[in-house]
C-alpha cells in the first residue's frame, strides 16, 4: 500500500506530520493492505480551527473514491476521516463478497 500526503500552503506540511498521518494510516487499514494499492491524504486548512482531511483510496480492481472530515485540529480531521474510510471499505468489500 503506497500512501502519499498533500497539504495546502497554509497547512504546516512538516516531515514529521506527513511520518505521523502516514504511520495513522498504515495502522488503521493495515488489514486491508492487500487490496489497497495507493492511498491519497489531501490536508487543508480552513481558517478558524479548522482543519480538513480527505482521504481518496484506489482499490485493486476498482475505481477510487474518496471520504472527508473536518475537526477542530490535523489530528481530529484525519482520525475522523480514516474511521469513515475503514468503514467505505468495509462495505465495499462486503458488497463485492456478496456478489
Amino acid at each position: 500500500m503506497q500512501v502519499q500526503i498533500n497539504s495546502d500552503n497554509a497547512t504546516a506540511g512538516s516531515e514529521n506530520l506527513s511520518q505521523d498521518v502516514t504511520a495513522q494510516v498504515e495502522a488503521a487499514l493495515s488489514r486491508f493492505s492487500q487490496q489497497i494499492t495507493r492511498i491519497e491524504v489531501h490536508l487543508s486548512d480552513l481558517g478558524g480551527e479548522q482543519h480538513r482531511c480527505v482521504i481518496e483510496a484506489r482499490l485493486e480492481g476498482l475505481q477510487p473514491f474518496d471520504v472527508s472530515n473536518k475537526g477542530g485540529t490535523i489530528d481530529e480531521a484525519v482520525d475522523g476521516c480514516l474511521t469513515k474510510m475503514q468503514s467505505r471499505i468495509e462495505s465495499t468489500l462486503g458488497r463485492l463478497e456478496h456478489r
